[in-house]
């Protein structure tokens, strides 16, 4: 039977010479509980390396100092159709920090569907739409008129 790792089970360090291998036995397991952040995330140590790691480490929330639930409601009313300036507004966040979230949102889209079908009352074509309307938000292209040239190859 496969079963998914859990945060806490292996170290994320690449350069640790138990980087990956799951801890099985708990008698010999390398990582620990190391106490946690300001906003309660925990954090573990690996006795390898002596690195630590919070279990946010590989997802959106990772780093962010804004609650995840304020994140995912963000998203929530995103894919409601709410617009971002206004969220912007209301929210007391900036334009790109919540275009931040949707970007790094767009890389882990099972996930942040799963947590916004589950907690919030949204369909599954709201949540397509916003994810469209991800692929829609690139960075912004400068289209630029191009100069007219006579027929003897001066500008006008």
């Amino acid at each position: 039977m496969c079963q998914l790792a859990n945060v806490g089970d292996f170290c994320p360090n690449a350069e640790c010479q138990d980087y990956g291998k799951l801890q099985e036995k708990v008698s010999k397991r390398n990582i620990k509980k190391h106490g946690q952040t300001k906003n309660g995330v925990q954090r573990y140590q690996c006795l390898t390396c002596k690195k630590t790691f919070t279990e946010t480490k590989g997802t959106i929330f990772y780093r962010r100092r804004t609650p995840m639930e304020e994140i995912l409601e963000v998203l929530a009313f995103l894919a409601e159709g709410v617009r971002i300036s206004t969220l912007a507004r209301v929210k007391g966040h900036k334009e790109d920090t919540i275009l931040a979230w949707l970007r790094e949102a767009s890389q882990h889209v099972r996930q942040i569907e799963a947590l916004l079908l589950a907690n919030y009352k949204l369909e599954r074509g709201q949540v397509d739409a916003m994810w469209s309307y991800v692929g829609n938000k690139g960075e912004k292209k400068i289209t630029r008129k191009q100069k007219k040239v006579d027929n003897f190859g001066a500008l006008q």
